[in-house]
């Protein structure tokens, strides 16, 4: 009933490894590394923006691999997704995750180049910065959030892919296709009229 599709999910799953792994580090690792190096805010925010511009490149790929293999299970599983009861729920929910997660990432990463350039040394970012003027601790304020967030998301789209490949078991396939199938099936009317 299932079939194997092994590069698809195996490049789909390290991507999401890879980008709730890499956010998780960077949260706790990487930004308790420059909180405990920075003498000043303007220095931990350095640290911790080298750190994450190193990372940025990798992360990139793992979210290309992640969205390019959910995009081919998804084609390799769309009657699943139509027959399955309960498939197409716990897709559209992952769908959504992932999307506030890239959301996330995206808005983290304008958020960190922001702090970037205005706690830079270099004379040349400093301009940038004055040309695109930043409330450096709101900004460090929300980016400690949406750091955060980010694993929180992809730890929940980790989560429904269990639930994903706990629903392609082939008796969860059956079970879920016959529910489908009884919810199309009319409902019988009871006889209201008086019998003779």
């Amino acid at each position: 009933m299932s079939e194997r599709n092994t590069v698809l999910r195996s490049v789909h799953d390290l991507g999401l490894a890879a980008w709730f792994g890499g956010s998780l580090m960077g949260a706790v690792g990487l930004n308790g590394a420059a909180r405990s190096e920075g003498r000043t805010a303007d220095e931990t925010s350095r640290i911790a923006s080298a750190g994450w511009a190193k990372w940025t490149p990798v992360n990139a790929v793992a979210i290309g691999a992640h969205l390019i293999g959910g995009t081919g299970l998804l084609a390799a599983n769309a009657a699943r997704v139509q027959t399955q009861q309960g498939v197409a729920a716990s897709t559209l929910v992952k769908t959504a995750l992932t999307g506030a997660a890239l959301a996330a990432t995206a808005y983290s990463r304008v958020l960190g180049k922001k702090l970037e350039l205005a706690t830079s040394e270099d004379p040349s970012d400093l301009q940038k910065a004055v040309d695109h003027p930043v409330d450096l601790d709101r900004a460090r304020s929300h980016l400690t959030l949406m750091q955060w967030t980010i694993p929180a998301l992809t730890g929940a789209v980790v989560v429904l892919n269990a639930l994903h490949g706990e629903q392609q078991r082939p008796l969860q396939q059956k079970i879920g296709m016959l529910q489908r199938a009884a919810s199309y099936a009319p409902v019988p009317v009871p006889h209201l009229g008086h019998h003779c």
